[in-house]
């Protein structure tokens, strides 16, 4: 008799569990999936750098002078669209490093550089706008 009465349901503590392993699985799999956006995005942003470095340096090369805004760079074909920062979703924040005066001729203040404009961190603890 006693045996037949197990044999219709779980009890509380099977359930209970349950439930814990349930929980747990899941919590370990939506961490899992955030650092692989993050690290996504991460890698979309070192590709876009690196784009938009390598169209200015094509540009100051073919040119003898570095593009003076970043819009620039796609007048003159070097790129399709001025890319969206994949950290702040945007393509007007990208911040620009200035070029340094030459001392040779007249200064024409141009982009030397381009960084990213988030204010947060990386996975590996590096700031995206030292990038």
């Amino acid at each position: 008799m006693r045996n037949r009465r197990r044999d219709h349901g779980w009890t509380l503590i099977e359930l209970t569990i349950v439930i814990s392993l349930i929980t747990v699985l899941s919590t370990i799999a939506l961490v899992g999936y955030s650092n692989a956006v993050t690290r996504s995005r991460e890698a979309v942003l070192m590709e876009d750098l690196f784009r938009m470095r390598d169209a200015i340096d094509q540009y100051h090369a073919d040119l003898g002078e570095y593009p003076p805004e970043l819009y620039s760079l796609v007048i003159a074909g070097y790129l399709r669209a001025i890319p969206e920062d994949p950290m702040t979703r945007s393509s007007e924040t990208w911040v620009v490093v200035p070029a340094e005066p030459d001392t040779a001729g007249p200064f024409v203040q141009g982009v030397y550089d381009v960084r990213s404009g988030s204010e947060g961190t990386a996975l590996d603890g590096t700031a995206h706008a030292t990038w």
